[in-house]
């Protein structure tokens, strides 16, 4: 999940205590870094210390981009690399695969931004919800979880999705009874899937690189079967939750059952037309021809300049809504930038080769299974906040030793996508299950959290089931 994101007013900030100790944690930190990089020499086990030092700030809740900037001066500080040699390592993260998934995320933001001035988002939303019908609950439940999985996966993210389809579909949940827990429930669970399927989002990117599959074999092993499993659940999880809190009284006031006014403009289903067509020969071609990180690059643009135009935009307009969808996400350039920048540094220290060396034999008496299951829970606690950055992080970290064990790509795109999409459903509140409350008005984090956990724990039977299989 990208590191900022809508709340719905529910406020998830660093107290004060928090943010002085972090500073106490990084200074420690970087004197730590600065005494190994003078009394040790690669290759060094104590080349792991960034990557701890990282995993501590970000647990923390040190900001993402702050605490990437510690890790890569403490890395820099452990190789004892001087000013010309940070310079050189930083210049060289721009044309790294990291800082091109970092594009990625901004470039998803400016088209994000085009589908929300053109209405093109919303029409699909209307559309959908039209189609599926609001004649009985059982309906409104199928239109709210594919309206929330649509816009999702076309956009990528999933707090500006939610904030498009809470407005429109809200009043429908109230005309038809609904709680307002379990229309959260519904914005939570059917966005989430939609993020697990997004072609172009970061972390999906990120999962494609490391594991160098492409996107039909992403789909079959590892997002498909999650989806699948999500919308079962929400069959059974929505409605229990709905008896569960109808008798606490958890409903809309009667005047959130109004219908919300379109703001659609009259060129907008050409413009909508235009961008599905696009959005499925992309995804199409990336998973015929297993088109690389950098295809993103060329399609988000396309896209977004096709729309637009498509909704009599003039390349101006459509240039400034880029600009400012893609501004809010500038500091994920940034962060991967520098996470690329630590990823360097970590390949001269090259702890990975003494861990190998001196651990290798008993890691492989775990055995792959075993090592596959642990990694995946370990990403629950990596990097909370950036889910690309979790991937990264893991492959980097544990992706030699997984292949030293024999784990093939589709079992660790398996591991990958769990490790950095598990904790989304829990075992900890999040800014995505969070944000779904505050769109749909609920107040009730415990009904979440129980949604989250229920759904959490069925993906990992079946995951466990499935790396069994494959492993």
């Amino acid at each position: 999940m990208p590191a900022e994101q809508h709340t719905g007013g529910l406020d998830l900030g660093v107290s004060t205590g928090r943010r002085r100790l972090n500073t106490g944690v990084a200074a420690a930190g970087l004197l730590a870094s600065l005494l190994v990089g003078i009394l040790t020499e690669p290759p060094t086990l104590w080349g792991l210390l960034p990557i701890g030092l990282y995993a501590a700030l970000t647990i923390l809740g040190m900001d993402l981009v702050v605490a990437t900037s510690v890790a890569f001066l403490a890395g820099a500080l452990v190789v004892a690399a001087s000013p010309v040699k940070v310079g050189n390592l930083l210049g060289e993260a721009l044309g790294d695969t990291i800082t091109v998934i970092g594009m990625v995320i901004v470039l998803g933001a400016g088209l994000g931004e085009v589908l929300r001035r053109t209405g093109v988002a919303e029409r699909m939303v209307r559309a959908i919800m039209r189609a599926t019908g609001d004649g009985n609950r059982t309906a409104v439940l199928g239109g709210v979880l594919l309206a929330s999985l649509v816009l999702v996966t076309a956009t990528g993210t999933l707090a500006g999705s939610v904030a498009i389809v809470a407005p429109i579909v809200v009043p429908v949940c109230a005309r038809v009874g609904y709680t307002r827990s379990a229309t959260a429930a519904m914005l939570f669970i059917g966005g989430c899937a939609g993020l697990a399927l997004a072609p172009f989002a970061g972390s999906n990117i990120a999962i494609l690189e490391a594991a160098e599959v492409g996107y039909g074999t992403y789909l079959a092993v590892g997002a498909l079967p999650l989806t699948l499993l999500s919308l079962a659940l929400a069959l059974v999880l929505v409605p229990w939750l709905q008896r569960r809190t109808d008798r606490a009284g958890d409903h809309y006031p009667p005047e959130l059952a109004e219908p919300a006014e379109s703001s659609e403009r009259p060129s907008t289903g050409r413009a909508t037309g235009v961008f599905l067509v696009l959005l499925v020969v992309s995804a199409g071609f990336a998973a015929a021809t297993q088109a690389g990180t950098a295809f993103p690059l060329l399609a988000l643009p396309v896209l977004a300049v096709a729309t637009g135009l498509a909704a009599g935009l003039t390349l101006t307009e459509t240039a400034a809504a880029v600009y400012a969808g893609a501004g809010r996400m500038f500091h994920m350039l940034v962060l991967f930038w520098l996470l690329a920048a630590l990823f360097a540094t970590q390949e001269l220290a090259k702890p990975f080769d003494v861990v190998l060396a001196q651990y290798g034999d008993q890691l492989r008496s775990f055995g792959p299974l075993t090592f596959a299951l642990v990694i995946a829970l370990i990403g629950w606690v990596a990097v909370p906040g950036a889910t690309a950055a979790q991937v990264t992080l893991i492959d980097r970290i544990f992706g030699p030793l997984a292949a030293s064990l024999g784990i093939t790509a589709a079992p660790w795109v398996i591991v990958l996508l769990w490790a950095s999409k598990g904790d989304t459903y829990g075992p900890f509140p999040n800014a995505n299950m969070v944000g779904p409350m505050g769109f749909a008005g609920s107040t009730s984090l415990r009904n979440q959290l129980t949604i989250g956990w229920l759904i959490m724990i069925a993906a990992s039977i079946m995951y466990a089931v499935l790396l069994s299989l494959l492993i």
